[in-house]
């Protein structure tokens, strides 16, 4: 049984912008974008040039007077029939997902309503952005706060997410009464432009939302353009850094959210068969690209070590791996042949560092499907933290499992790892859970969680090399992101009364 797919385009058509809602043609260095599963070029996209960002700046600055005027009442309407406008067409976003991306359909759906999700928190603007108010702070004055949107702001979104993770972003910053430039990844562009057209048909006036598709060109104008007050970004540590660096170097507000390592710790008294199958999703789920994929499970002792590997093994060798469309599959494939052989390099080197490689994907071969970027799921035990399969993020269908004698060690082990995105535990015991949540050095924590990704009315980040900046993704981070506060304090002298001049610093009357 397969899921109806979205059709495949020619691959001679070139995906191009969306800007001043209407969508604008472009060949410029137009690159393949290839259906993961199969390996065949699907359609081609644009990539932007200055010049085009550029316009796509020029049309979200010259919306954003009357947008941010706009009460927010009206606003949120626009964000209800968006929602309704994306459930009546989640089908067809998620086999589009699918088709460039290669996750499997049923991943994707959930993808997509996680998505919506920060779509829902964003309908609730005229409540989130009341600001504050108090009565006499001194003789017949009164001071109140106001949260004001930026201006023109931007998100640079990764490939692992096309839909959702730029809904963490665009509906918020949009309902706060912000215009939006768009640069999504250029490996799965059609997703998000299928977004932009849901808007405008929700009823959102030109130049709000723009979409440029493109490279380190449109990133890089999108950085330096003095037009842009604010920039997103998810991806890699290394690209975040330099987002964040060079967005503030030339005053932006940003929130750079990088790569990560995420540990595992089994604790002596879990249910091994639970936290088994709790790893088996949140190792080799999407292919394990994802930002929150366990990659690293830390087994305290040696008996807990053994029997999940033993189990990790049964499991693994059960796994269905195939083509994302086909609703039996459980894992697709990886996004790019580069992608595959990055991630297979990393394998490579993992036996090369003296790792004990328990299961190899390396072999796989989908029937079918030969030329699609298929490998299987690898699961790695006696690794150390001096190697580098341990201590860089692979990002794909790569387990490490690693021993510690004692719940302390496992924290230090995490603490001592450049990243700090998320981490989980998985015990029966009340008091180990507790000291791991308060002690552990990571932003997003689960107790028996494997994926303890917030829901959307919290806020998403990690820490040390996994954010730069100060405030968190979507939720009540996301909300102050987006915008500043303004502190008004008003006073109405009495008609007919001269004042004398002070000359005093004003304090407490």
């Amino acid at each position: 049984m397969s899921a109806t797919p979205a059709g495949e385009l020619d691959p001679a058509e070139i995906v191009g912008h969306f800007i001043n809602n209407a969508e604008v043609a472009d060949d410029n260095r137009p690159l393949p974008v290839s259906n993961p599963a199969t390996g065949r070029t699907v359609r081609h996209v644009a990539m932007a040039s200055r010049r085009t960002v550029e316009e796509a700046i020029t049309a979200a600055q010259a919306a954003f007077p009357a947008w941010r005027n706009t009460p927010a009442a009206k606003r949120a309407r626009v964000m209800f029939r968006f929602k309704e406008l994306l459930e009546r067409h989640a089908e067809e976003i998620c086999a589009a997902l699918t088709e460039e991306h290669g996750k499997v359909f049923d991943d994707a759906m959930g993808e997509f309503g996680r998505g919506v999700e920060v779509v829902d928190y964003a309908c609730g603007i005229p409540e989130l952005l009341k600001g504050e108010y108090s009565r006499n702070v001194g003789p017949g004055i009164d001071s109140w706060s106001d949260f004001q949107p930026l201006g023109v702001v931007a998100g640079i979104t990764p490939f692992n997410f096309p839909a959702m993770v730029p809904m963490w972003m665009y509906p918020i910053a949009i309902a706060c009464g912000n215009t939006f430039v768009l640069k999504p990844s250029e490996k799965d562009p059609t997703a998000p432009l299928i977004c932009a057209r849901l808007l405008r048909e929700a009823g959102l006036p030109d130049g709000v939302f723009n979409v440029v598709n493109g490279d380190k060109e449109a990133v890089d104008t999108l950085l330096h353009d003095d037009r842009v007050q604010a920039v997103s970004f998810v991806g890699s540590t290394p690209v975040a850094e330099y987002i964040y660096s060079t967005g503030t170097a030339n005053g932006k507000r940003v929130q750079a959210l990088g790569g990560a390592k995420n540990h595992a710790v089994v604790m002596p008294d879990a249910d091994v068969g639970n936290a088994v199958s709790a790893l088996m999703g949140a190792a080799f789920g999407s292919c394990g690209e994802r930002c929150m994929a366990i990659s690293v499970a830390v087994c305290v002792g040696d008996e807990v070590g053994d029997e999940v590997v033993a189990k990790l093994s049964e499991q693994i060798g059960d796994l269905r791996v195939g083509d994302g469309m086909d609703t039996s599959s459980q894992m697709g494939p990886l996004v790019t042949k580069d992608h595959f052989d990055k991630v297979r390099a990393y394998v490579d080197l993992g036996v090369e560092e003296g790792a004990n490689l328990v299961c190899d994907g390396r072999a796989l071969v989908v029937e079918g499907r030969e030329e699609g970027f298929f490998l299987g799921p690898c699961l790695f035990d006696g690794v150390t933290t001096d190697m580098r399969i341990y201590k860089e993020e692979i990002f794909g269908p790569v387990l490490c499992v690693v021993r510690a004698e004692s719940e302390e060690q496992a924290v230090q082990m995490i603490d001592g790892h450049e990243y700090g995105n998320g981490t989980c535990i998985f015990t029966r015991d009340g008091e180990a859970a507790r000291y791991f949540a308060d002690n552990v050095d990571v932003g997003m924590v689960g107790i028996n969680v494997p994926l303890p990704v917030p829901v959307a009315y919290h806020s998403f980040g990690g820490w040390k090399r996994s954010l730069f900046g100060d405030l968190f993704a979507y939720g009540p981070d996301g909300v102050r992101f987006y915008t500043r506060r303004k502190t008004i304090t008003q006073r109405w002298p009495s008609g007919g009364v001269r004042e004398k001049a002070q000359f005093s610093f004003p304090g407490r009357q």
